[in-house]
Protein backbone atom coordinates (compact mmCIF):
# COMPACT_ATOMS: atom_id res chain seq x y z
CA UNK A 1 0.00 0.00 0.00
CA UNK A 2 1.37 3.15 -0.53
CA UNK A 3 -0.39 6.33 0.54
CA UNK A 4 0.24 9.88 -1.02
CA UNK A 5 2.52 11.45 1.00
CA UNK A 6 4.82 14.86 0.38
CA UNK A 7 7.99 14.37 -1.00
CA UNK A 8 10.64 15.29 1.40
CA UNK A 9 11.88 16.90 -1.60
CA UNK A 10 9.35 19.23 -1.76
CA UNK A 11 9.96 20.21 2.04
CA UNK A 12 11.98 23.14 2.30
CA UNK A 13 14.91 22.46 4.25
CA UNK A 14 14.30 24.86 7.01
CA UNK A 15 10.92 23.34 7.97
CA UNK A 16 12.10 19.58 7.86
CA UNK A 17 13.26 19.22 11.90
CA UNK A 18 9.58 21.13 12.89
CA UNK A 19 7.86 18.57 10.58
CA UNK A 20 10.03 15.51 12.35
CA UNK A 21 9.55 16.96 15.35
CA UNK A 22 5.77 17.86 15.52
CA UNK A 23 4.39 16.29 19.03
CA UNK A 24 7.28 13.57 18.37
CA UNK A 25 6.50 12.86 22.04
CA UNK A 26 2.59 11.50 21.67
CA UNK A 27 3.46 9.29 18.77
CA UNK A 28 6.56 8.01 20.95
CA UNK A 29 4.37 7.06 23.62
CA UNK A 30 1.95 5.16 21.48
CA UNK A 31 4.92 3.49 19.80
CA UNK A 32 5.59 2.30 23.32
CA UNK A 33 2.51 0.90 24.46
CA UNK A 34 1.91 -0.76 21.44
CA UNK A 35 5.60 -2.56 21.55
CA UNK A 36 4.67 -3.46 25.31
CA UNK A 37 0.79 -4.67 24.80
CA UNK A 38 -1.12 -6.82 22.19
CA UNK A 39 -4.15 -4.72 22.10
CA UNK A 40 -3.04 -0.71 22.26
CA UNK A 41 -7.00 1.67 21.85
CA UNK A 42 -6.42 5.16 21.58
CA UNK A 43 -8.67 7.63 21.63
CA UNK A 44 -10.32 10.97 23.10
CA UNK A 45 -12.63 11.91 26.37
CA UNK A 46 -16.00 12.49 24.97
CA UNK A 47 -15.89 9.96 22.10
CA UNK A 48 -18.23 6.55 22.82
CA UNK A 49 -16.32 4.81 19.68
CA UNK A 50 -13.37 4.57 22.27
CA UNK A 51 -15.38 3.32 25.04
CA UNK A 52 -16.95 0.82 23.12
CA UNK A 53 -13.92 -0.39 22.04
CA UNK A 54 -13.03 -1.31 25.41
CA UNK A 55 -15.98 -2.70 26.59
CA UNK A 56 -15.83 -4.96 23.43
CA UNK A 57 -12.31 -6.34 24.73
CA UNK A 58 -13.28 -6.37 28.46
CA UNK A 59 -16.67 -8.58 27.02
CA UNK A 60 -14.13 -10.75 24.71
CA UNK A 61 -11.81 -11.36 28.11
CA UNK A 62 -9.08 -9.89 25.96
CA UNK A 63 -6.56 -7.47 28.04
CA UNK A 64 -5.88 -4.27 26.67
CA UNK A 65 -3.94 -0.78 26.96
CA UNK A 66 -5.91 2.41 26.83
CA UNK A 67 -4.51 5.99 25.92
CA UNK A 68 -6.66 9.02 25.96
CA UNK A 69 -5.59 12.20 24.66
CA UNK A 70 -8.08 15.78 25.43
CA UNK A 71 -11.45 15.43 24.19
CA UNK A 72 -13.45 17.69 21.52
CA UNK A 73 -11.94 20.98 22.78
CA UNK A 74 -8.87 20.10 23.43
CA UNK A 75 -5.43 17.85 22.81
CA UNK A 76 -6.59 18.05 19.01
CA UNK A 77 -3.04 19.22 17.48
CA UNK A 78 -1.65 16.40 19.49
CA UNK A 79 -4.41 14.32 17.89
CA UNK A 80 -3.46 15.62 15.18
CA UNK A 81 -0.24 14.17 14.70
CA UNK A 82 -1.04 10.78 15.34
CA UNK A 83 -3.80 11.17 12.81
CA UNK A 84 -0.42 12.21 10.35
CA UNK A 85 1.99 9.38 11.44
CA UNK A 86 -1.29 6.61 11.01
CA UNK A 87 -3.09 7.85 8.18
CA UNK A 88 -6.30 7.03 9.78
CA UNK A 89 -8.72 9.38 9.85
CA UNK A 90 -10.59 8.73 13.06
CA UNK A 91 -10.49 7.58 16.81
CA UNK A 92 -10.41 4.65 18.46
CA UNK A 93 -7.10 4.04 16.88
CA UNK A 94 -6.68 0.19 17.30
CA UNK A 95 -3.21 -1.72 17.36
CA UNK A 96 -3.77 -5.56 17.63
CA UNK A 97 0.05 -7.00 17.45
CA UNK A 98 1.51 -3.89 16.61
CA UNK A 99 -0.76 -3.71 13.64
CA UNK A 100 -3.24 -0.77 13.40
CA UNK A 101 -6.99 -2.77 12.66
CA UNK A 102 -8.62 0.48 12.21
CA UNK A 103 -11.26 2.17 14.63
CA UNK A 104 -13.96 0.14 16.49
CA UNK A 105 -15.86 -1.04 13.32
CA UNK A 106 -13.06 -2.46 12.56
CA UNK A 107 -12.54 -4.00 15.73
CA UNK A 108 -16.18 -5.46 15.40
CA UNK A 109 -15.67 -6.88 12.15
CA UNK A 110 -12.49 -8.81 13.16
CA UNK A 111 -14.23 -10.14 16.71
CA UNK A 112 -17.10 -11.00 14.85
CA UNK A 113 -15.23 -13.04 12.44
CA UNK A 114 -12.98 -15.24 15.12
CA UNK A 115 -9.96 -13.31 13.59
CA UNK A 116 -9.70 -11.20 16.46
CA UNK A 117 -8.71 -13.70 19.13
CA UNK A 118 -6.73 -15.85 16.60
CA UNK A 119 -4.70 -12.76 16.32
CA UNK A 120 -4.63 -12.30 19.74
CA UNK A 121 -3.45 -15.48 20.91
CA UNK A 122 -0.90 -16.33 17.76
CA UNK A 123 2.59 -15.57 18.43
CA UNK A 124 3.31 -13.37 15.45
CA UNK A 125 2.32 -10.00 14.36
CA UNK A 126 -1.34 -9.52 12.69
CA UNK A 127 -0.91 -9.54 8.91
CA UNK A 128 2.94 -10.45 9.29
CA UNK A 129 5.13 -12.15 6.33
CA UNK A 130 5.56 -14.84 6.28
Amino acid sequence: MSRHILPETRIHSTIRDRIAHHHRDFIEEVERAVQMHDVVVVGMGWNPFPRKARELLTAAGIAHHSIEHGNYLSGWRRRNALKMWTGWPTFPMIFVKGTLIGGYENLKALNESGELAAAVHSAPALNAPQ
